[in-house]
């Protein structure tokens, strides 16, 4: 350890000594009493006051200073895992989808490998925290079947769905696109601007999909899905038109999450949503497209500010939402702009332990003042992956 002393074995003679060890902040010292000169009076000198108080400030200083550092070095390594399990998961769909064209069954047993091992980390006791990541998590194809994927899995996780069902549940939201590869690749994303044909040879994808997922020999539950994630609830989707009444519901799920990871990360970002407006829309639109009571839990599930907009708290500071507790999302984790604090060192709030600051309106990010903007640096495209919700919060602090 670096310190002022020429050695590392001493004896201590003044107060000044005395103040530095102490702000070293070392968890043991050894005290070697023979060598230590004794006080001819039994009463020990009373140490100037401004001794103790300088002590007792540092001490107060190195203790809150130290507990910022552990609960920011929870906080990155917490983030961290999550993005190294989606860049895992990531790698492994890519390995699919390169294994289709080739080797369908093996796509297919890698397909349900991959959904498994998700599963594995989702099916435990307790809450769940879907947590924002940063951007670069990989190409928009991949990003898009991931967030659908376990998106899906969370929502059918809050409906109780059994293992097996999330299995099939999980398999068919990863491959719901499969159908893209068969497409050129400037028809594989859905554009305002296409012609008739463009939009009907967009429209075969699903069809393509259906025929490529039988290949694999996927089970009925993600074929389904595959074959119907384009319908909507009042039978105005495609390729068949049915109503929700002859929907799968895997396919009621994929289908409403499929959207709205569409609104939030479309092709172009300058029209994407801000997750809270992608539930708006949903919601206006909601008779119509969607299964009600599956909007309905979707909504409570994500909770009114999803993981990824900007908001304005009630005392007016502005915030980026990055984890929503999944069972509990009225009151997320946020990062707030606070000028006093370096961004690379802004702790998460957790707005449900502390009851008198809530979230007073959601905003677009460029709405933002410049200097919030940059300080909370809003992504571009929204990602998703869960955490297990800590029984001690880490990485937190209050207002």
């Amino acid at each position: 350890m670096s310190h002022p002393f020429p050695l590392s074995s001493f004896k201590l003679s003044s107060e000044e000594q005395l103040l530095i060890l102490r702000r070293l902040g070392l968890k043991q010292v050894r005290w070697s009493p023979g060598k230590s000169d004794l006080q001819t009076d039994a009463t020990p000198a009373p140490q100037p006051e401004a001794v103790v108080e300088a002590v007792q400030t540092i001490s107060a200083e190195e203790l809150a200073r130290e507990r910022h550092r552990q609960a920011l070095a929870a906080q990155r390594e917490a983030l961290h895992l999550c993005e190294k399990q989606y860049g895992e998961a990531a790698a492994a769909y890519r390995q699919v989808i390169d294994l289709v064209p080739r080797e369908p069954r093996n796509a297919r047993d890698q397909s349900v490998a991959l959904t498994t091992a998700l599963l594995d980390k989702m099916l435990v006791e307790g809450d769940l925290n879907i947590r924002l990541l940063n951007e670069g998590a990989g190409d928009r194809g991949t990003a898009h079947a991931l967030n659908v994927s376990i998106v899906s899995l969370l929502l059918g996780r809050a409906f109780g769905l059994g293992r097996d069902e999330m299995l099939d549940l999980g398999v068919g939201a990863l491959l719901h696109d499969v159908g893209k590869i068969e497409l050129p690749p400037r028809v594989r994303n859905r554009d305002d601007s296409f012609t008739a044909a463009e939009t009907h040879l967009y429209q075969q994808h699903v069809v393509k999909g259906v025929a490529l997922a039988q290949q694999m020999g996927l089970q009925p539950g993600p074929l389904l899905i595959v074959a119907q994630h384009h319908e909507n609830a009042d039978g105005s989707g495609f390729p068949q038109r049915i109503n929700v009444d002859r929907m799968s519901a895997g396919a009621r799920i994929v289908a409403l999450v499929n959207r709205f990871d569409g609104l939030c990360n479309p092709l172009l970002a300058s029209k994407a949503m801000t997750p809270h407006e992608a539930l708006s829309l949903m919601f206006a639109q909601g008779r119509n497209r969607f299964d009600a009571t599956m909007l309905n839990a979707f909504i409570r599930m994500m909770g009114v500010y999803p993981p990824g907009s900007t908001v304005q708290l009630t005392d007016d500071r502005y915030a980026l939402v990055v984890a929503v507790n999944s069972s509990r999302p009225l009151k997320p984790r946020v990062m707030v702009h606070d000028p006093k604090v370096p961004k690379d060192e802004a702790l998460v709030m957790n707005l449900e332990e502390l009851p008198d600051l809530g979230i007073r309106r959601s905003l677009k990010p460029q709405q933002l003042p410049r200097a919030s903007l940059e300080y909370l640096s809003p992504r571009t495209r929204v990602a998703y992956f869960f955490e297990a919700v800590p029984t001690a919060p880490v990485g937190e602090m209050a207002a």
